[in-house]
């Protein structure tokens, strides 16, 4: 068979792992530009156990938010659309086994490795100034998709595959294709294509073996393949028998691909072990069997000296002495390094990032309530970026956000809060501002962007954006929540887009809302 009946075969095959309802529905859900935080949490609660489980990481350290999460519409507004969708489809993947057929092919292994590489994917990616990490953790986690299709739907074949490749004849494609007639960066890429998955999400999916071959020169997409082939290096160096040599290759590509520092390098090498644990805990697997990196290259490094030493020279229980003493000392270090190192501000726009957001936003509140004062929030987002993006590509689009940011920067005062929410939302802490002020501060944004022409190199650019406003004094409140507050800014948001955009709108009690 040919590639393109090797492809219908699959797709025509009772054994093709199936989205479930809530994850495919969302996949739909999220590239409509008028789904508000309302539509998403609505669909995610008809699933009670996957929204358990969302709460669950949520109110984990894997976020670190400060306040409690208690249900699917507060978790959407504090995480944001993006970081909830990646959750769905998480778990939605790890919830994949083996078909009817039996098969030697581990499924557990499978995904234990896919959630490693998710988590490495993001580590790498993180250390890159500039990049837009939000969708390189489910890439990471889906980069290997077309094995699982291939274990399911050509399982006879795929157990001859699986035979033939070895650390020493690690080429899995070319074996692939040998034996099947086509590779699991194909599949994977057509499977997930027909799924509805975003360009985003597709790339990585058949480029990660090689990120040479992506040609449409999108930035942002290409950062992310490049960080998902730099974590299959990386985890190599946890799962392979040849440890040191998926090392040198990782240090050698990291720099190459990413322009990585040695300090960078050193430390995604020493956070990666315990995130990836920490990660398998949150999402219900436990990895096994799994040393940090060091400790892997220290054994490989002893084992090799031995080589050169007669077994009576060596002194087992020094040796290992001395690896436990150095372990706990390195895992010491890593848990304060992990615990320090929480970052505040977004790596792409250089604004605050959501996290802060919310511990601002709770501090904000707080100093309200003690001083029986207003507060206001403004939620905002450029109009139709999604065309825009399509029009003009990702690159561009994150040429406009930063710019974007800066043209709002200008405007705001001092003691306002400016931080990206997610995608192409932000949102402005407001402190001490009553209804008419907020109005007037988002109007004076409005126009600001309205009025700015945006050049990059030989070309330029407008654009307008639409702003929601919601202004409380939470002292007279009964039931006045966080979640309640950004609700309440995201529907005004929304009667902006509603009334045509370009438009400051502010929430009003029982729907009645006036615009500028």
């Amino acid at each position: 068979m040919n590639k393109q009946e090797i492809l219908q075969a699959v797709l025509e095959s009772d054994e093709l792992p199936t989205l479930p309802t809530v994850a495919s529905k969302l996949i739909s859900l999220t590239s409509k530009e008028e789904t508000t935080l309302t539509d998403i949490a609505e669909l995610v609660s008809q699933d009670m156990s996957l929204s358990s489980k969302i709460l669950k990481v949520s109110n984990s350290a894997f976020y670190s938010f400060p306040q409690q999460i208690g249900s699917i519409k507060q978790a959407v507004s504090v995480l944001g659309t993006n970081a909830v969708r990646s959750l769905v489809l998480s778990f939605s993947f790890l919830s994949m086994k083996g078909g009817r057929k039996p098969s030697k092919f581990n499924f557990e292994k499978f995904w234990e490795r896919s959630l490693a590489s998710a988590v490495a994917s993001k580590i790498i990616l993180e250390k890159v100034k500039g990049a837009d990490t939000e969708e390189v953790f489910i890439s990471g986690l889906l980069q290997n998709l077309g094995e699982l299709i291939f274990a399911r739907t050509f399982p006879d074949e795929y157990e001859r595959v699986l035979e033939a490749i070895t650390d020493d004849q690690h080429d899995p494609l070319g074996t692939e294709e040998s034996i099947i007639g086509t590779d699991h960066c194909y599949i994977g890429f057509e499977v997930a294509r027909s799924w509805g998955f975003p360009n985003v999400l597709l790339q990585p999916i058949i480029y990660h073996h090689d990120p040479s071959q992506y040609r449409e020169g999108d930035k942002t997409i290409l950062a992310t393949i490049k960080a998902v082939y730099l974590s299959d290096l990386l985890i190599n160096i946890l799962f392979s028998n040849k440890p040191e040599d998926y090392h040198k290759q990782f240090r050698k590509e990291a720099k190459k691909l990413l322009g990585l520092s040695n300090q960078h390098i050193e430390n995604i090498l020493e956070e990666v072990h315990f995130k990836v644990v920490q990660a398998g805990e949150y999402f219900g697997l436990k990895i096994k069997d799994t040393k940090s990196i060091q400790e892997i290259l220290q054994e490989a490094n002893i084992k090799l000296s031995l080589l050169n030493l007669d077994y009576d020279q060596m002194n087992k229980q020094l040796v290992q002495a001395k690896i436990e003493l150095e372990n706990l000392t390195r895992e010491l270090e890593e848990k304060n390094k992990f615990l320090d190192n929480l970052a505040n501000v977004d790596g792409l726009t250089e604004v605050y990032n959501h996290r802060y957001f919310q511990s601002a936003l709770e501090n904000e509140i707080d100093r309200s309530i003690r001083q029986d004062s207003t507060i206001a929030l403004i939620i905002t987002d450029i109009d139709h970026f999604k065309s825009f993006n399509d029009n003009f590509g990702h690159q561009t689009g994150d040429f406009i956000l930063k710019e974007f940011c800066k043209a709002l920067q200008s405007e705001l005062r001092k003691y306002d809060t400016l931080a990206r929410y997610g995608g192409e939302e932000f949102a402005i802490i407001l402190p001490s501002t009553n209804e008419e002020e907020a109005m007037s501060v988002s109007e004076k944004l409005r126009k600001k962007i309205e009025e700015s022409v945006f050049n990059d190199g030989s070309e330029s650019y407008r654009l307008t954006s639409s702003f929601g406003i919601a202004v409380t004094r939470p002292t007279v409140e009964d039931s006045f929540s966080n979640s309640v507050f950004v609700n309440r800014a995201d529907e005004a948001l929304y009667e902006a887009k509603k009334q045509g955009r370009n438009k400051s709108v502010v929430w009003q009690h029982k729907k009645k809302w006036y615009k500028f």
